[in-house]
């Protein structure tokens, strides 16, 4: 009965156990609680060790910004350091094989064994054994394979390129960041400046409105003139509304580009207008520079010497294979004559049906090979055709901020004549209106189109292929990344983009 109890309760108890597992694998999403602190940890993260902003925001202030907060620039920073551990990794790899190792063994029985004779078949001796139940066994062997070793450096050699492949990645978000800051930067500033304008003219459009609507109701003026007064301050409502969203999504995005925490205010300096520089390049000269400095070439060549490895490898592994093996092993076995000996070995193996990949790996390294270099010059001929276009989209900008500035001169005009003829008239005042909303929207259009010019000249500086740091910083500080920033775009874009074909610095640079 007691065996049946016993019997009954370790059954219990497996059940149990195998039950508890069973559960263990059912999926469990996360609880409120966690998804909460995990929203906190991640903000934490987002904006951890910012520094403050202390003064208004200069364009090199913000790039810089940019580049020390911005995730994406972070990411990609992460994957450089990860690559370059994985290399550190690898190279160890090279390294022979010492390993030690401690056990103990044991069995319920004795092992043992006779003998029998060869010819007769009769058992010459009785039962024996030479070996203890119970034994610890302990060794230190170092062991060494020339495949192994091959194979490692194939690999290391795969993991320093890789690191330079990020290295490139790293580049290109540098100057992705760059380009968008520079777009979104000076529309930043076109909004701080226009905003307060739009606003208060806003308020005067919508209490010239009310105006108006009393005057309907009164009977005042005819009823055609008054709607007719009415549509044309609506529709300049509409029009200043408009352009208040667009003010308002540039401020915005420079907000996200930078990283900036949420109920910052974010206030941008605001001085003379750096001159739109005159570009001295001829376009030959400027497809030569982006084949040299693109970073998606470079990691596009790289690549190639990484598939060149994976190749490599597969055939090293079609030749023999030398192992290399010494070590100290003991045995605590007391039937032993010796318990403790030195053991050395050398093996030579080979598999002799490999050999048959020799001529589809010879094929395949000539095809892939082909292709590394068809893909990149096919990122080449799309490259030249981003420095052509963004040649053509800079003079394009150029000539339309000289018109918007043509606008704004005639419209600024427009507005001190009819400040000049106001009278107490509700024409007089609609005018008025739509002589500050027309100049406020060529104030606009002229604000845009210099951001764009500059959004251009920013783009056509990517499609070369500029880098936006130098190589060496002291410190990663704010002002020091923006100094630094600051010097190495004036110093890339009056030796390489601003020089004249005689070798003669364009006077028209950057601030």
């Amino acid at each position: 009965m007691g065996n049946k109890a016993a019997g009954f309760i370790s059954t219990a108890l497996t059940s149990a156990v195998l039950l508890s597992a069973c559960s263990a694998l059912e999926p469990k999403p996360y609880s409120d609680e966690q998804s909460r602190q995990r929203i906190i940890a991640d903000q934490a993260t987002m904006y951890a060790q910012q520094e403050p902003l202390s003064a208004p925001l200069t364009f090199y202030d913000a790039a810089a910004r940019a580049l020390k907060y911005n995730l994406d620039y972070r990411l990609k920073l992460m994957e450089s350091a990860l690559a370059a551990d994985l290399r550190d990794v690898s190279s160890h790899e090279m390294l022979p094989r010492l390993v030690a190792s401690a056990g103990y063994a044991g069995r319920n029985n004795d092992s043992g064994g006779t003998s029998i004779g060869i010819e007769d078949r009769q058992v010459s001796l009785r039962p024996s054994t030479s070996e203890e139940r119970y034994r610890e066994l302990y060794g230190l062997g170092l062991s060494w394979s020339l495949l192994d070793f091959g194979v490692a450096y194939y690999r290391t050699q795969q993991k320093a390129d890789q690191i330079l492949m990020a290295e490139e990645r790293r580049r290109k978000v540098a100057q992705n960041v760059l380009q968008d800051v520079r777009n979104a930067y000076w529309r930043a500033l076109g909004a701080q400046r226009l905003m307060p304008e739009v606003d208060k003219l806003l308020m005067r459009t919508h209490r010239a409105l009310t105006s108006a609507r009393e005057a309907e109701t009164k009977g005042l003026l005819p009823r055609q003139e008054i709607l007719a007064y009415q549509r044309a301050l609506l529709d300049s409502i509409y029009l200043l509304t408009v352009r208040r969203q667009d003010l308002e999504f540039a401020s915005a995005e420079l907000a996200a580009l930078i990283s900036l925490p949420p109920g910052t205010k974010l206030v941008l300096a605001d001085g003379p207008e750096p001159v739109l520089p005159q570009l001295g390049q001829s376009e030959a000269q400027l497809e030569q520079m982006s084949l040299e400095h693109r970073p998606e070439i470079m990691e596009e060549w790289y690549r190639k010497r990484v598939n060149e490895q994976d190749l490599k490898i597969a055939k090293a592994q079609l030749w023999p294979n030398v192992s290399v093996d010494f070590g100290y092993k003991y045995d605590s076995n007391k039937y032993l004559y010796n318990s403790d000996w030195m053991s050395t070995g050398l093996q030579v193996s080979m598999n002799l049906l490999r050999l048959l990949q020799l001529p589809s790996l010879n094929s395949a390294a000539e095809s892939q090979a082909k292709t590394d270099d068809m893909r990149r010059v096919a990122l080449s001929m799309a490259i030249l055709t981003q420095v052509r276009v963004g040649v053509l989209r800079y003079q394009l900008a150029r000539q339309e901020v000289e018109f918007t500035e043509d606008s704004l001169r005639v419209d600024r005009n427009l507005l001190n004549y009819a400040q000049a003829a106001r009278s107490n008239a509700l024409g007089s005042e609609l005018e008025l209106i739509r002589a500050e909303g027309r100049y406020l929207l060529s104030r606009y259009q002229r604000e845009a189109a210099f951001s764009s010019a500059q959004a251009a000249w920013g783009r056509l500086y990517n499609s070369v292929g500029l880098d936006t740091l130098p190589t060496q910083i002291e410190k990663h500080d704010i002002k020091t990344l923006s100094r630094e920033i600051q010097r190495t775009l004036r110093e890339q874009e009056q030796q390489r983009l601003l020089v004249t074909a005689q070798g003669t610095p364009n006077a028209a640079t950057q601030p």
